[in-house]
C-alpha cells in the first residue's frame, strides 16, 4: 500500500499560521498605555516655578522701579533714566564703585597666581600631605562667610592692623584661591604628561615646559577662572562688611549703610548695574573656553 503525503497537513498548518499573523500584528500595533513614570511630574513642576518665583520676583521689582520716574517704590509711573543719573552724579557712589573694583582686580590677579601654583601642587604631589591639603583646601568653600569674614577681622585686629582698603584685598585674596583650585585641578589632572615629558626629552627645563606647554594649554580655564572670581569679590559683601575701614567702603557695604536708613530709588539702580555687570561676566567665564575650541557652559565648575 502506498501511503498518503503528508503535505496537505503541512499547508494546512501553514494556513493557520498565516491566518494568525494578522492577530499579531494589529496586536502589536495597539496603543499602549501610558505609564505612570511617563507622565509628567506635575507637582514637581509646579514647585519649581513657585521657586524660581519667589527667587526672581523680586530681583525684577528692583529692576523695575529702578526706570521710575517718581520717587515711590510701589508705584510706577513713568520710564525715566532719572535714578542712573543719579548715581553717576554721587561721588559717594562712585569711589564706593572704585574701591570695588581694584579690590576686584587686585584679587582677582592675587588668587590666580597662588591657585594656578597650588592647583600644580596639588595634582602633581602623590603624598599623604597633598590629599591633606587637598582637603584642607576646600574647608573655606564649605564654611560659613560669616565665620570667615569675623575670623579675619579678629587677625587683623589681634596683629595690630587697621582695617583698610588692603585688609579687604587680602581677605578676598584668601577667600578665591579655594575657587580657583576648584576650577583648575581636574583640568590639570586630565592634561597628558608625556607633552611635558617630551618638551624636557627635547632640552626645555621644567620652569619653560612649564610656561611654553602646560600654562597654555590651561589658559582658557585661568581666564574663566579669573573673570568668575572677579564677579565674585565685586559682588561679596560679608567678607568685605567684617574687613574694610570707615572710608572708602566697597560698593556692596556702602549700599548696605545706605538702606538702613530707607531705600532710595538711587539704590535700585545701583543693584541693577551691579546685576548686570555679575550676569555679564559669568556668561563670559562659561563661553571663554568655547573660544578655544573647548566645552564651555557648566563645565568649566569641574575644570574641563
Amino acid at each position: 500500500m502506498t501511503a498518503r503525503p503528508a503535505a496537505p497537513a503541512a499547508v494546512h498548518r501553514t494556513d493557520r499560521t498565516v491566518q494568525a499573523a494578522p492577530k499579531t500584528v494589529r496586536r502589536a500595533s495597539a496603543p499602549r498605555r501610558r505609564r505612570g513614570t511617563d507622565r509628567r511630574p506635575r507637582f514637581a513642576i509646579a514647585v519649581t516655578v513657585l521657586f524660581f518665583a519667589l527667587l526672581y520676583l523680586p530681583i525684577g521689582v528692583v529692576v523695575l522701579f529702578s526706570f521710575n520716574s517718581q520717587k515711590s517704590l510701589t508705584v510706577f509711573k513713568d520710564f525715566s533714566l532719572r535714578w542712573y543719573a543719579d548715581f553717576a552724579a554721587d561721588d559717594t557712589l562712585i569711589s564706593s564703585l572704585g574701591m570695588s573694583l581694584q579690590v576686584s582686580l587686585v584679587a582677582m590677579a592675587g588668587s590666580m597666581a597662588l591657585g594656578v601654583a597650588l592647583a600644580l601642587g596639588l595634582v602633581r604631589c602623590r603624598s599623604r600631605l597633598g590629599s591633606l591639603a587637598g582637603l584642607i583646601m576646600l574647608v573655606p568653600l564649605i564654611t560659613p562667610e560669616i565665620v570667615t569674614g569675623v575670623a579675619a577681622m579678629l587677625l587683623f585686629k589681634g596683629l595690630g592692623i587697621t582695617l583698610s582698603t588692603t585688609t579687604v584685598m587680602l581677605a578676598e585674596i584668601t577667600f578665591s584661591i579655594s575657587y580657583v583650585t576648584v576650577v583648575l585641578r581636574s583640568r590639570i589632572a586630565a592634561l597628558n604628561p608625556e607633552t611635558e615629558e617630551a618638551a624636557m626629552d627635547l632640552g626645555a627645563t621644567r620652569w619653560q615646559a612649564l610656561r611654553l606647554v602646560t600654562l597654555p594649554a590651561l589658559l582658557p580655564s585661568i581666564l574663566a577662572s579669573a573673570v568668575l572670581v572677579f564677579a565674585l569679590v565685586f559682588d561679596d559683601f560679608v567678607l568685605a562688611y567684617f574687613t574694610t575701614g570707615v572710608d572708602p567702603q566697597p560698593l556692596s557695604v556702602r549700599i548696605y549703610s545706605a538702606i538702613r536708613f530707607g531705600v532710595e530709588p538711587t539704590i535700585n539702580a545701583v543693584g541693577t548695574l551691579m546685576l548686570a555687570g555679575s550676569i555679564g561676566l559669568i556668561a563670559l567665564a562659561l563661553f571663554i573656553p568655547r573660544l578655544f575650541g573647548r566645552r564651555g557652559g557648566l563645565d568649566l565648575l569641574s575644570g574641563k
